[in-house]
């Protein structure tokens, strides 16, 4: 390695030519670190006391030792973002000077000779900077003052573009040039045999934009090959995902898929900034060919297009993988990734794919309009196709997701019937999305639900009961009140309708029999409201009871005969159960007081936790236990499942017994003697409760 300091512009002018590598990111500067770039030149040009400033470093390679003095074209390791956003201000800055000179050296024909372009040379050659595929075209626009491609490169059109009106200002012009010529870089050149590229461009890639996990992990798949292999890599899957995903979706959703492919492949959740390091130990312990590493990532790359980004061709799973986007149900991609493959490989029919990926968007919805939290929704994905027999393929998700235990659990008819009709679904996050679905439902000529807009029946008053009218107030009753607060955002109140501010406040029989009115319209939301009288509770109840049973056919539960649901049951070891009566110190009043009041307290934790009576103790569990609670002579002893280290205990109560036998399966002990210190017994329990959930 040979590093020394260097005028930005001195080293442009004396490579010969710099090669972005395949394996490198395309441009992806935004207009904030353009501004911040031209902020600093400004100042640093109106700074007469300002000798320099450092915006970073450049690092190259090319075979052997050299400078820049060499005729080869130079690799960039790192530095390509500031190097290729200077180049767009000195192009936009040549344009603007024109044949003035306001300091030497910077008229438009030295700008462009000297840092933009070889002029004694032809074809590629004739270019200072060659950028990726993505880039390149549009840059050569740029400099040769032609049209944009059809392809344009979105950050390097819309960043000369920023540089371009910032110099409209013709007062600006000596400011910049000054401002211009002051950057310093460090000029650090690398030798094949002696630098390792890759560990050198992984310990400078802290200025400038971080570097997405994505491009870590194109850089470490690509940089240690020979020129040739790079080329035929990229060529042949990472520019093709770089076409499939297009511009924006790259730079903001690839580190998403990979994320969601590692989950796939180990069966763990990498953290959104643990991707690359991810992969490095999938691809050490994975030991195949590079080809097919790659190979495959294009593969699941394309499978991940056909879901999140519209461009299935299919037309029935286009439309499952709409709703799925309009839900927003990423946390369920690595479960549709591995379906897909299966599909592709036919191990899963077509009929049987579709009907997998609309339970997973019932069990989503359900879910969701059922409360229930979602904190373990990545976990269920991940594994869930670990209960999969293949051979019965639509039978074993059905009943894997009939297994799913307690706040994982797939609701059933009844809670999610319940709950849909007294749910706030107007404020919903995904509102156009369940009104599209139920209008929708097994219709052949859909309605586009994005032309009407959502209506209350019963008007929500912006949310203001002073504005609720008096022909409204006697339509509700005497509880008008209560009945506005309770139903106004619930389903039975909802519709749609292309006459929203027409119909405004008005009564229930103008909103029917107005032009435009329920009696006239054609979707099937506002069937049967032509038929009523009056809009009142007992109206808006009816309709919400009908409309869950419809519900509850449009996002359908898992079902199984209890015959075939019991062969994908686990066997328990033993059929003994065990009660209270097992436990014979809780025949005493005070230990028995003392467990009722724990019990009753931690059963209220969540509407998920269950109690299991044991031959030793008695489990609190959500999927695990995270409570045993050993009934004793005068307390009762419980085990807390934490790590002793993670209690806030501030009290000291707590015992760490992480390295002694016990029964139970916690880390922590604690003894409960007194009724006066449930509230601080439950503070603790509490905390290895919500560890649980939230993990």
């Amino acid at each position: 390695m040979k590093a020394k300091e260097a005028r930005l512009l001195n080293f442009l002018q004396t490579a010969p030519q710099l090669v972005i590598p395949i394996y490198q990111r395309i441009y992806s500067w935004s207009l904030k670190e353009c501004e911040q770039l031209w902020d600093d030149i400004l100042r640093c040009g109106r700074d007469e006391n300002n000798q320099g400033h450092f915006i970073g470093s450049v690092v190259y390679i090319e075979n052997g030792l050299y400078s820049v003095t060499s005729q080869s074209p130079l690799l960039i390791i790192d530095g390509q973002q500031r190097v290729t956003t200077v180049s767009l201000l000195i192009a936009a800055l040549a344009e603007a000077v024109g044949d003035q000179e306001f300091i030497e050296g910077f008229n438009q024909a030295q700008l462009r000779g000297f840092y933009l372009t070889n002029p004694l040379l032809s074809g590629e050659k004739r270019y200072k900077l060659i950028l990726s595929k993505t880039d390149n075209e549009t840059l050569r626009a740029i400099i040769d003052g032609k049209p944009q491609p059809e392809n344009v490169s979105l950050r390097v059109s819309e960043n000369f573009e920023y540089f371009r009106e910032e110099l409209k200002n013709k007062e600006l012009l000596e400011v910049v040039c000054k401002g211009l010529s002051k950057l310093i870089v460090v000029d650090i050149s690398l030798q094949r045999d002696h630098d390792n590229p890759q560990l050198i461009f992984e310990s400078m890639n802290s200025t400038g934009k971080k570097l997405s996990q994505a491009d870590l992990i194109r850089n470490y798949i690509l940089m240690g090959l020979e020129n040739e292999h790079q080329t035929m890599l990229y060529n042949d899957h990472w520019r093709k995902m770089e076409l499939l995903f297009g511009q924006e979706a790259y730079s903001e959703q690839f580190d998403a898929f990979m994320r969601h492919y590692l989950t796939v492949k180990t069966g763990d959740i990498p953290r959104i900034d643990g991707i690359y390091d991810a992969f490095k130990q999938y691809f050490c312990r994975n030991r195949q060919p590079v080809e097919s590493v790659v190979a495959e990532i294009h593969k699941y790359a394309t499978y991940y297009c056909a879901i999140a980004l519209g461009i299935e061709k299919n037309k029935q799973l286009k439309d499952i993988f709409h709703n799925i986007r309009e839900l927003r149900m990423d946390v369920a991609y690595p479960l549709m990734l591995e379906l897909y493959d299966d599909y592709q490989l036919n191990i899963l029919k077509l009929n049987d794919f579709a009907e997998a990926l609309r339970l997973i968007e019932s069990y989503v919805f359900r879910r969701a309009v059922c409360a229930i939290p979602t904190n373990s929704m990545n976990k269920t994905f991940a594994g869930l196709s670990k209960s999969f027999y293949k051979e019965n393929y639509l039978e074993s998700l059905k009943a894997a997701f009939m297994l799913l235990p307690s706040y994982r659990r797939f609701p059933t008819d009844e809670e999610f019937k319940r709950d849909i009709q007294i749910r706030d679904l107007y404020n919903f996050r995904s509102r156009t999305y369940w009104l599209r679905r139920l209008e929708n439902h097994n219709h052949k000529e859909p309605i586009p639900v994005d032309e009407y807009t959502i209506e209350h029946i019963m008007p929500q008053c912006d949310n203001q009961i002073e504005k609720v009218p008096a022909v409204w107030k006697d339509e509700l009753g005497d509880e008008w009140q209560r009945v506005w607060e309770t139903w106004r955002h619930s389903l039975g109140n909802l519709t749609l309708t292309g006459y929203n501010s027409e119909y405004s406040n008005r009564s229930f029989t103008d909103k029917r029999d107005m032009d435009g009115g329920f009696k006239y319209s054609h979707l099937r939301l506002n069937d049967g409201l032509a038929n009523l009288d009056e809009w009142n509770e007992e109206a808006i109840t009816a309709r919400a009871k009908k409309m869950a049973e419809q519900a509850s056919r449009v996002w359908p539960s898992a079902n199984l005969p209890a015959d075939t649901l019991k062969n994908y049951q686990h066997k328990s070891e033993s059929n003994i159960s065990y009660g209270l009566k097992d436990h014979p110190h809780l025949v005493k009043k005070h230990v028995l007081e003392l467990f009722e009041a724990f019990r009753k307290a931690t059963l209220a934790l969540d509407a998920c936790v269950t109690e299991v009576f044991l031959k030793l103790y008695i489990a609190y569990k959500a999927e695990v236990n995270f409570v045993d609670v050993v009934p004793q002579a005068k307390r009762l002893h419980l085990s807390l499942n934490i790590p002793f280290a993670e209690i806030n205990d501030p009290r000291g109560l707590c015992r760490d017994v992480s390295n002694l036998g016990r029964w139970g399966n916690g880390d922590v002990e604690i003894g409960f003697e007194k009724l006066e210190d449930l509230p601080y017994v439950m503070s603790l329990v509490t905390q290895a409760f919500e560890r649980q959930m939230d993990n």
